[in-house]
């Protein structure tokens, strides 16, 4: 009998304390602070629009009733970093932001370092480690990668098939590349064997060297007066001279074809071999009315370019401000959801996942419609990313350094207008490439030094 009551006696703890336990779970979660944090992207759309980011933040805020995400319409696509500047000079800068260039925005001390939130979270971890490196700095992590696009080519089938012509596939070389282009272009029946060539001069290093990265940079490192390089800047002029290349033609020639603009050219069909990125793609699958695929850069590599965001190193809810970031781009919980609101709601996927989760990768590939984006996937070991909003001093190489040269009606020419004249063959790029070499480490150098103490 004693056996009996003492066993009932047990239960009845048990019972007690589970009751207490969910008592005081009850209590905890009635407890939590109500936040708002801000949120500034120029990915949102309208209010009216409803587009895929907006969902993705109702759904956050149903999964998460605690926290409240306000869009802050202060900070304008017209002068993103402007606009970031006088919130920053106001104390009004929002909690979680877009970032043009992660350099930029850590010179001007806007990033929290989330290098603590990180380091123990799972699904960063499963983020490809060139991606991560790219959003840290001294050993230190100051942004959250938030979307992956691939830049390459993308192919229209028809074009190739109507001239009984072989179409270029994933992993094509750079003398099928050049050759594609040439034998399908056909002005007066309106084809173009590509739209454009300014951005052949980025590329072509890194397709003809896999030593070389975008633009040539490697560890900070130009070789702009590289045979690469200088053979690079000569194609883009050839395809744009002989007018190989829609975007580039007299008026005159463009009036075989059909469009306003090149986008509409494109998809009317008149473009053989087309560059751009992957965000491109969910338009093409729901309105093109042609046979086309991904083929990545010649030489089997394709360009990866992410999107980050920053979280404000005067935000004072910084862990709901991690939470929301990592639910909007690399978490795998937030990324399932995108799929699914996606397919629900019928709206495009507007990234490649930055998680490399092998459920999240077979359930995105298995819905998406084209195959040589996975195939890209698949040889991402292969890839070169693109440096635009990661290596400090790469907007002033690239573009935007005065360089003393004196072109046309600029007493001063910036390192842009120098290469986009080479590539309309007004200049000839031997006669610049030492000088543009020199400037771009200096750039590079100065950015870096810039850094060093952050």
């Amino acid at each position: 009998m004693k056996k009996v009551l003492s066993l009932f006696m047990i239960i009845a703890l048990l019972f007690s304390v589970a009751a207490c336990s969910s008592d005081e779970k009850a209590s905890t979660d009635s407890k939590k602070e109500n936040v708002t944090i801000s949120y500034a992207s120029w990915s949102l759309g309208t209010e009216k629009e409803q587009n895929l980011e907006r969902l993705m933040i109702k759904a956050f805020e149903k999964k998460y009733p605690n926290i409240k995400v306000k869009i802050d319409e202060s900070i304008t696509a017209a002068d993103w970093n402007g606009t970031l500047a006088a919130a920053a000079s106001a104390g009004k800068m929002p909690d979680v932001f877009a970032l043009p260039q992660i350099p930029s925005s850590l010179s001007n001390d806007w990033l929290m370092d989330i290098t603590k939130m990180t380091e123990k979270d799972k699904d960063f971890a499963n983020i490809p480690e060139a991606v991560r490196e790219s959003a840290t700095y001294n050993d230190k992590v100051y942004a959250v990668p938030f979307a992956q696009h691939f830049l390459g080519y993308l192919v229209n089938k028809d074009l190739f098939n109507e001239a009984n012509l072989d179409y270029p596939e994933f992993g094509f070389s750079l003398e099928e590349y050049t050759k594609s282009i040439k034998e399908v272009t056909n002005i007066n029946k309106g084809v173009a064997g590509t739209n454009h060539a300014f951005s052949v001069t980025d590329w072509y290093p890194a397709a003809a060297n896999p030593d070389m990265g975008w633009f040539t940079v490697q560890d900070g490192q130009y070789s702009l007066d590289s045979k690469e390089f200088i053979a690079g800047a000569n194609l883009a002029k050839e395809i744009t001279t002989n007018n190989y290349a829609y975007e580039s033609l007299p008026d005159d020639l463009k009036a075989n074809f059909k469009g306003e603009n090149p986008e509409e050219v494109w998809m009317n069909g008149q473009v053989a071999v087309k560059w751009d990125g992957t965000w491109g793609v969910p338009s093409l699958v729901e309105k093109g009315t042609f046979d086309f695929d991904f083929i990545g850069l010649p030489g089997g590599r394709t360009g990866v370019t992410n999107d980050f965001v920053g979280i404000s190193k005067t935000s004072k809810h910084a862990e709901e401000a991690f939470l929301f970031s990592k639910w909007m781009s690399f978490g795998k919980e937030g990324f399932m959801k995108r799929m699914e609101i996606a397919e629900k709601e019928g709206k495009a996927l507007n990234t490649l996942p930055v998680n490399a989760d092998p459920e999240i990768l077979e359930e995105y590939f298995a819905i998406n419609e084209v195959p040589g984006i996975k195939t890209a996937y698949d040889n991402l070991d292969n890839a070169v990313v693109e440096p635009v909003k990661t290596v400090p001093g790469y907007v002033d190489a690239r573009w935007e350094a005065p360089t003393g040269v004196k072109v046309g009606e600029e007493a001063n020419a910036k390192v842009a207008v120098i290469l986009d004249n080479v590539i309309k063959g007004n200049l000839k790029i031997e006669d610049y490439a030492k000088q543009l070499d020199q400037l771009a480490d200096q750039k590079s150098k100065e950015a870096s030094e810039a850094l060093k103490d952050k």
